[in-house]
């Protein structure tokens, strides 16, 4: 989720001396300011999260490469409770689909967090690729076949319509909104069975699920197992620590890949760091990059509703800057490549080493400025996704997509305030590695 939530937005300002500090000791070139700076080369239109905008607020993206005609490839991405919308490689809106409308006037509506992919499920109806969406208004997956030949837009939605909800028992609980959040598509390399991980909105757990065809075309999915990440941590001082968060919430996750090659998950636990573990969620999480608040006590107060910091004891680490968001993985084709995570605190990206053997090493990190008065850089950056192949002309060496949290130039509400503006940037792969050596 974006750092807008007001108990962390005060969590890092009044904590800005100190981690400045750690900045300034850290090594020559660690610091966010070295760090070098690739521009987007196009951008979706803007999305508004108020009435007239639908409640539409960019989120998580994903590229479908087009096998036929990789100029033709595709962008999917979610837009909360504005559901989903479908672009080109010029950023064209091509599809627009809503989330589910709410059971009841009551009920929490439909609203779509995170998107990933599956190449050739398999379903009643013969071999699909899909995008698998996390509704998290609803606690269920969403799938949504691709035919870019459908008239009227790619995707169709196939979703079984018995599936249950993730993690709710049920719609009392569904409105309580500690539902399917995070999400990453795997399949098994070994069986060829394909899965959803999914994480829990406001709790640490994480849920296995198998894609499974079922009547007429559609798929379902069925929980395998799941898993509990810490929500408290022992520090070199023996004292235990648990990030400050409103009453009742735990550190949760969002952004998650699965290296294929592998099956590694890579989970971002947003206050905490990057967890790497088995993608089946067998055997022990281990945490390969802290945050730089990681560490810092706080007392949450009831009257204003924020948290406030204590003193930092230099516990945390030196790339990420809470919160840990939008993960993604560069597949080189030769095997090698890059775990890309995006630090919306400070508005960095970092990348990491594939290789599990290499420790996940820091292999450094960037920024991503405006090319333009118009086309503006990005801020608090919730999804990414990267694809290291040709698409046609327009991006030969590859793409990456990123959520932008403050899309400008601002657009006024009417009200002598402004609309909030989110969207997509489009980055040609091929410039990132050029600004970034790699």
């Amino acid at each position: 989720m974006r750092k807008s939530r007001t108990t962390r937005r005060v969590a890092a300002l009044a904590t800005g001396t100190a981690l400045t500090a750690l900045l300034t000791a850290a090594p020559a070139g660690a610091g966010t300011s070295a760090l070098p700076v690739v521009t987007a080369s196009g951008e979706t239109a803007a999305l508004h999260d108020d009435e007239p905008g639908g409640n539409s607020d960019a989120d998580d993206p994903a590229i479908w490469r087009n096998p036929a005609d990789p100029g033709r490839s595709l962008v999917v991405a979610t837009a909360k409770e504005g559901g989903l919308r479908v672009y080109d490689l010029d950023a064209r809106t091509v599809q627009s689909l809503p989330a589910p409308k709410p059971p009841s006037e009551d009920d929490a509506p439909g609203r779509y967090n995170n998107v990933d992919l599956v190449t050739g499920l398999r379903t009643t109806a013969g071999r699909a690729d899909v995008a698998v969406v996390s509704d998290r208004g609803n606690d269920r997956l969403r799938v949504y076949r691709i035919d870019p030949a459908r008239p009227g837009g790619p995707l169709t939605d196939i979703t079984d319509p018995a599936a249950a909800p993730v993690f709710s028992a049920d719609q009392a609980e569904i409105n309580d909104q500690r539902t399917a959040y995070g999400l990453a598509t795997w399949t098994d390399r070994a069986t060829g069975r394909s899965y959803a991980l999914v994480s829990r909105r406001e709790r640490t757990r994480l849920a296995l699920l198998e894609l499974v065809p079922a009547a007429h075309g559609t798929v379902g999915y069925r929980r395998v197992r799941t898993l509990d990440l810490p929500s408290s941590f022992r520090l070199p001082d023996g004292t235990t620590w648990r990030p400050c968060a409103e009453p009742g919430e735990l550190p949760q996750v969002e952004g998650m890949v699965v290296d294929p090659a592998t099956g590694t998950l890579y989970a971002g636990q947003e206050d905490i760091g990057i967890w790497r573990l088995r993608a089946d969620l067998t055997g022990r999480p281990v945490l390969v990059d802290k945050v730089k608040e990681y560490g810092v006590p706080g007392t949450y107060d009831e009257e204003t509703e924020e948290c406030v910091p204590g003193t930092d004891p230099g516990y945390g680490g030196k790339r990420l800057s809470a919160d840990v968001e939008g993960l993604t993985l560069l597949q080189e084709r030769d095997g090698d490549g890059h775990l890309l995570a995006s630090s919306q605190g400070d508005d960095t990206f970092a990348l990491y080493d594939r290789e599990v053997s290499e420790g996940n090493a820091y292999e450094g990190g960037f920024r991503i400025g405006a090319a333009t008065p118009t086309l503006d850089g990005v801020q608090e950056c919730d999804g990414a996704a990267i694809l290291d192949a040709p698409l046609g002309s327009r991006y030969p060496r590859g793409l990456l997509v990123v959520q932008d949290g403050e899309d400008t130039p601002a657009v006024p509400d009417g009200d002598g305030g402004t609309r909030t503006a989110t969207g997509f940037k489009f980055v040609d792969l091929g410039d990132l590695r050029d600004a970034a050596d790699l």
